[in-house]
C-alpha cells in the first residue's frame, strides 16, 4: 500500500509539472498570446499532444494526492469532502486531457479569430468548470478545517485561495476574452496550484511528524 506521505508527494508536485509544462509552451509555441488564449488551446496544433500530457498526467499526480488526503485525515475534518472534492479537480484534468479545447482567437496559426464549438470543445469546458468549482470548494473545505484547529492564517489562505480563483473564472466563464481577464486568470491558476502544493507539503509534514511520535 503507498503511504500517504508519498501520495501526498504526488499531489505537492502537480503545480509545478503543471505551471512549467504550460510556462515552456507559452515561450515556444508559434503564435501563442497569454493575452488572447487560453493554456488549453495548446492541445491543438503539432505539439498538442505536450498539453494533453500535461492534463493527463498531471490529474494523476492530483487523485494520488487526493488519495493522500483521505489517508492522512480521514474520518477526521476535511478527510472526506476535502479528498473527494480535490479528487474530482483531478479527474476534471483527465477529462480536459481526452476532449480536446476548440482551437479560436488565431490559434493555432491559421485557425479563425471565431470558430463554432464542437462536442469535444463543450465537454472540455464542462470537465474543466466541475473540476475547477470542485477546488473552489476544496479551498472552503480546508478553511473550515484549519479555522476549527485555530490555524487562521491557513484558514484565510484557503478561503482567499477559493474566492480569488472564484471570481477568475467567473470573469472567464463569462466569455469576456478582454487581456486584463485572460492575465487574472493565468494568475489566478498558479495561485491556486500554489495554494494546492502548499496544502499537500502541510499534510505531508503533519505526517511525517505524527510518524516520528510513534
Amino acid at each position: 500500500m503507498t503511504t500517504p506521505r508519498a501520495l501526498l508527494t504526488c499531489g505537492m508536485a502537480a503545480g509545478p509539472v503543471y505551471v512549467l509544462v504550460g510556462l515552456a509552451q507559452v515561450l515556444t509555441r508559434e503564435g501563442f498570446d497569454v493575452r488572447r488564449h487560453a493554456l488549453s488551446q495548446m492541445s491543438n496544433g503539432a505539439w498538442g499532444w505536450v498539453q494533453t500530457a500535461n492534463f493527463f498526467v498531471c490529474g494523476a499526480l492530483v487523485v494520488a494526492g487526493a488519495a493522500g488526503v483521505r489517508q492522512a485525515l480521514h474520518p477526521g475534518r476535511a478527510g472526506t469532502w476535502g479528498s473527494v472534492l480535490l479528487a474530482l479537480y483531478g479527474f476534471g484534468l483527465i477529462g480536459a486531457g481526452v476532449f480536446p479545447a476548440d482551437p479560436g482567437q488565431g490559434f493555432p496559426p491559421g485557425t479563425p479569430a471565431v470558430t463554432q464549438m464542437t462536442t469535444a470543445g463543450l465537454m472540455h469546458f464542462v470537465c474543466g468548470g466541475i473540476g475547477f468549482y470542485a477546488l473552489m470548494a476544496a479551498g472552503v473545505v480546508f478553511a473550515r478545517r484549519f479555522a476549527a484547529l485555530g490555524q487562521r492564517a491557513w484558514a484565510i489562505y484557503s478561503a482567499v485561495s477559493g474566492l480569488v480563483f472564484f471570481v477568475s473564472f467567473a470573469a472567464i466563464a463569462s466569455g469576456q476574452t478582454l487581456p486584463a481577464i485572460m492575465l487574472g486568470f493565468y494568475a489566478a491558476v498558479v495561485w491556486i496550484w500554489g495554494w494546492h502544493s502548499a496544502l499537500h507539503h502541510r499534510l505531508r509534514e503533519d505526517v511525517s511528524w505524527r510518524g516520528s511520535e510513534r
